[in-house]
């Protein structure tokens, strides 16, 4: 009986295996095939790193240097073959500068716009917005500046890109809006000052009253009307009244111009 029960449990697992088996060594095939890519990844993935490390120090050691020539070897490979690493961000960073350095900024701008382009993380992409900012008012290209800022100011960056943002609305002439950036700075360093509040403060105090460049445009302008009334006949004598006005005007000129100058003295340099 009892040698009767054990063949029926051997005939059942042979039934099973028959069933089951090829399930099975497929699961043990595919675990091992599993395990054997993840090793290979995480090796090849290490190797990656290694490789993007060494080029990135290469890069280091060249802006140590001031060696633009020997960078930019090895940036380029970086870019090129490990674009994703975290470090391709770094060294798009770290040529920006050394560009800056030799006086190469549309070198250092299209670095961090190439940056910007491949999607960075949040932190990395803070720093290269700020950085092209202030390149594109070196370049006298305050639009532009403005461009890579806006939307951009509910971080923790707001204070300086409203700084930087003020630099680029008195640049263009636009003082209302200048100062309402810088106001905006100094309420956002309220708590964590990220800013020099003092140096935005004078910066706010350096701002031209408003009316002041206009009163100025006007002066000159009522001096040039007169001017042309004794141009539009040469053959004649100037009558002395006319010159009398076109002196006065002239002064009035000269003075509002004079202020409106004082009042622009110290306009805030970009960086």
């Amino acid at each position: 009986m009892e040698d009767l029960s054990d063949k029926e449990q051997l005939d059942a697992m042979r039934t099973w295996w028959a069933e089951n088996g090829n399930f099975v060594l497929g699961g043990i095939a595919a675990g091992l095939i599993i395990i054997f890519g993840w090793n290979r990844w995480q090796s090849s993935t290490a190797d990656a790193e290694i490789a993007a490390s060494s080029l990135f120090e290469d890069v280091m050691y060249a802006a140590d240097l001031g060696r633009i020539e020997d960078a930019v070897g090895p940036a380029s490979e970086l870019y090129e073959n490990y674009d994703s690493s975290p470090y391709a961000a770094q060294t798009h960073l770290a040529m920006a500068r050394l560009y800056m350095d030799k006086s190469r900024d549309q070198d250092a701008a299209d670095e961090l716009q190439a940056l910007l382009d491949s999607s960075p993380d949040t932190e990395i992409a803070l720093i290269a917005r700020l950085r092209l900012a202030k390149i594109f008012l070196y370049q006298g290209r305050a639009e532009e500046a403005l461009n890579v800022l806006r939307d951009q100011t509910d971080t923790a960056f707001a204070a300086r890109y409203s700084e930087v943002m003020g630099d680029a609305y008195a640049a263009m002439g636009s003082y209302a809006e200048a100062e309402a950036a810088y106001i905006a700075a100094l309420n956002d360093s309220q708590l964590t000052p990220t800013v020099d509040l003092s140096i935005i403060q004078l910066k706010i105090n350096d701002l031209p009253a408003p009316g002041e460049i206009a009163a100025a445009a006007e002066a000159v302008g009522f001096d040039a009307a007169a001017t042309a009334e004794i141009d539009d006949d040469d053959s004649a004598e100037p009558d002395s009244a006319v010159l009398e006005s076109v002196e006065e005007s002239a002064d009035s000129a000269v003075d509002a111009v004079s202020d409106a100058a004082e009042a622009l003295e110290g306009e805030p340099e970009t960086e």
